[in-house]
């Protein structure tokens, strides 16, 4: 097993910069994630860590030992692909162990790692097989097998489950999490999607525009996002944004008010915050911490414009008195129509607040999410997603 560290990595496709000073310490035996929108380097990030990228200036570290400018094959990893990319004509078998018999492995070590892997991906029976005959599941456990048997001090995964259907994934997301518990190898894992990312990581990279815009648990980005780009990409359906004015406070408060709020709204800030400015700035609040109240009790109100019943929650798309779009989640069964007047409440304890250059000033949290999100960080297996 082995940590990885990535020191101020620049990677440029001509003048194009595509990674800019990336600086990441992931430890021995992780599983991370790389999340990002389209284009924000994570699969480029993870190449150049594979050694498939070449980069412009930093460094790699595998294992305290620098790996830069070592060939792919000289930096003991193993990456699995979004493509298969499995050998047609030949078995199960052959897939796992035709890597292993071009470097020269004995064959009873080969046997012994390959049945090894069949039996910890539970694919034993389709030795066999050829890929051909085999679903995209299976599929994808052999193109896993091929990277266990070479006993690799890191695995790279390369959005490998993009390519099956939700129902799969979602199995094959459990199946991952089991297998990082019983290898307890680091994992690199790229992904698009945010739930792959929340559910499988001890850790999560959000990148943006070739940039780590956080590093930190799957909790901590949720529920103290650093600003405002982590606060808007983490979470479904996204959080909500309002400009407003503040004004600091004793004893570390600050008091927001603007031209959407019907009342000031008063905000706890963390104990070691330094310093906090007055001014514009920016107020943000997730879509299930608002409360439908009396229109005597209301923060602000609104138009609704659709109401998505998903069963147990419904989405409520609305319109706020100053042609804002904004997004609340009630209770299935909650009665909220189209074209239906409703009067909004944002609980102070539940508001994040963003700074006029978008970095969040640090809220204070209650105790038990704190604990949770204590507990979380000093977690070596996979990780459930929290809900605020």
């Amino acid at each position: 097993m082995a940590g990885v560290k990535i020191k101020q990595l620049h990677k440029k496709f001509g003048d194009v910069p595509v990674l800019s000073g990336v600086d990441l310490d992931i430890r021995d035996g992780e599983f991370v994630s790389f999340l990002g929108p389209s284009g924000c380097g994570k699969t480029t990030l993870l190449r150049s860590i594979a050694g498939l990228e070449k980069i412009n200036a930093g460094a790699v570290v595998l294992d305290e030992r620098e790996v830069t400018n070592l060939p792919p094959a000289k930096r003991d990893i193993a990456m699995v692909f979004q493509n298969y990319a499995l050998y047609p004509h030949m078995s199960v078998y052959k897939n796992l162990s035709f890597g292993l018999s071009l470097n020269g492995v004995p064959r009873r070590e080969i046997e012994e790692r390959v049945q090894n892997a069949a039996h910890i991906l539970q694919i034993s029976d389709l030795l066999k097989r050829r890929p051909k005959q085999l679903s995209g599941g299976q599929r994808q456990r052999v193109a896993i097998g091929r990277a266990i048997v070479r006993d690799p001090e890191l695995f790279l995964l390369d959005e490998p489950l993009s390519n099956l259907d939700a129902g799969l994934r979602v199995t094959m997301r459990v199946e991952l999490a089991n297998l990082h518990k019983r290898l307890g190898v680091t994992m690199i894992y790229v992904t698009h999607d945010q739930v792959e990312a929340m559910t499988l990581s001890n850790r999560v990279v959000v990148l943006d525009k070739g940039k780590v815009a956080q590093f930190g648990t799957p909790l901590e980005l949720f529920y103290a996002p650093e600003n405002l780009f982590v606060a808007g990409f983490i979470g479904s359906p996204k959080m909500n944004f309002i400009k407003v004015e503040a004004k600091a406070l004793p004893e570390k408060k600050i008091r927001v008010v603007g031209n959407s709020l019907d009342h000031a709204i008063d905000i706890t800030m963390r104990e070691d915050v330094a310093d906090l400015s007055d001014g514009e700035h920016t107020l943000g609040i997730r879509p299930d911490n608002i409360e439908l109240v009396d229109e005597r009790d209301a923060d602000a109100h609104g138009q609704v414009i659709l109401v998505e019943r998903l069963g147990t929650e419904s989405q409520v798309h609305l319109a706020l008195d100053n042609g804002q779009n904004f997004t609340i989640i009630t209770r299935g069964t909650h009665p909220v129509v189209a074209n239906e007047r409703v009067h909004l409440k944002f609980p102070a304890q539940h508001c994040h607040i963003f700074n006029p250059d978008g970095d969040a000033i640090p809220r204070a949290l209650d105790a038990e999410t704190r604990s949770l999100i204590d507990r979380q960080k000093g977690s070596r297996n996979a990780t459930g997603r929290g809900e605020e």
